[in-house]
């Protein structure tokens, strides 16, 4: 673990920009005493700001860039307008020239992409990056990806998620070997489509160093059967939306039953430590933050619409990233995959 490490932040970044990002910076610097904040965005607007918060003042530096990407932009178009002159390109620049650990955005999705595979390029023999998000489950939290990176994924690319994905488990949960599971129809050999059959073949023949468990169904990702959830992103996003739609029904649904009697509101007000932890666990923004897996270097991804706490969450899983050398663990395994693949050709 390094002394201290940098954080490089695209602050122009999401529905609210600085407003947010500002404050959600500076409330885990509170936290982690050896972090450094480099600040991606309009001087004008970040600096007036700063006289409110002495802490990322004295900790963060500010890099001026004079073009925001827009939530609505497409990626061509943020490539064209924001190429090299953009917060967030500049940000992505500062993990690529070495100046931080990892990157952090609450910005445009497709732009965040489009532009971490120009800047920070892939890793060798990574076609596609992955996006993992955490997942809170019965058991804790579990990481599923791809939650829509891309569409589509071959075996291959499914065994390369789950390297990935084992690799940020051990990073983010401090685990030596976590459990990875292949998302499927059904649990049995037989069932799913090719690629699906094909990864899952393919992991449990090799030697690779992830500790497989074999198909997992939907109803499994809640429960936390394994802390490691492969799939496609098309898949993996239909997934993940209808998750955060059912914790706002389950929230909605109770609050209306709740205010439906007296009765009712009593034993809501005995149960309200309950239901507080309740709201805690399913929270978007206690989950929030996920990463692009496979490129030469860590980003994470807030959700746009993250309130100050939220952004400060995904600043908190970038401190694990920047602490845990995660791109080093994800090339060695990566290295020892196609180590295997050649001498099984040769065999």
């Amino acid at each position: 673990m390094p002394d201290s490490y940098v954080i490089s932040v695209d602050v122009m970044g999401g529905d609210h920009g600085p407003d947010v990002t500002i404050p959600g910076i500076d409330a885990v610097l509170r936290r982690h005493p050896n972090m450094r904040v480099l600040l991606h965005g309009d001087e004008a607007r970040i600096a007036p700001l700063l006289k409110d918060y002495p802490r990322l003042s004295r900790r963060g530096e500010i890099r001026h860039a004079e073009v925001a990407v827009r939530m609505d932009d497409k990626p061509s178009q943020a490539l064209r307008k924001g190429r090299r002159v953009s917060s967030m390109w500049k940000a992505l620049e500062s993990v690529r020239d070495g100046k931080a650990a990892v990157m952090v955005s609450a910005g445009n999705t497709g732009a965040l992409m489009a532009m971490s595979m120009f800047v920070l390029k892939t890793m060798p023999g990574i076609k596609r990056p992955a996006l993992a998000a955490q997942w809170p489950t019965l058991n804790g939290r579990s990481i599923v990806l791809d939650v829509g990176a891309s569409i589509g994924a071959d075996a291959e690319q499914l065994v390369d998620y789950a390297i990935m994905g084992e690799a940020m488990a051990r990073s983010l949960f401090h685990m030596d070997k976590p459990s990875v599971g292949l998302l499927n129809v059904g649990v049995e050999e037989i069932k799913g489509v090719e690629e699906v059959r094909e990864a899952g073949r393919m992991l449990r023949e090799s030697r690779l160093p992830v500790r497989y468990v074999g198909f997992v169904e939907g109803t499994d990702i809640a429960t936390g059967e394994v802390d490691v959830i492969v799939t496609e992103g098309f898949a993996g996003n239909i997934a993940l939306k209808t998750a955060e739609g059912t914790a706002r029904l389950v929230s909605q649904y109770l609050k209306a039953r709740i205010q439906e009697s007296p009765l009712a509101m009593l034993g809501a007000l005995l149960a309200r430590g309950a239901f507080a932890r309740l709201k805690a666990k399913l929270d978007p923004s206690t989950n929030n933050g996920a990463v692009f897996l496979g490129l030469n270097g860590v980003v994470v991804k807030s959700h746009g619409g993250a309130t100050a706490e939220g952004f400060a969450n995904a600043i908190e899983i970038a401190v694990d990233m920047a602490k845990s050398n995660l791109v080093e663990k994800i090339a060695a395994d990566l290295a020892a995959k196609q180590h295997l693949l050649e001498a099984a050709g040769k065999a």
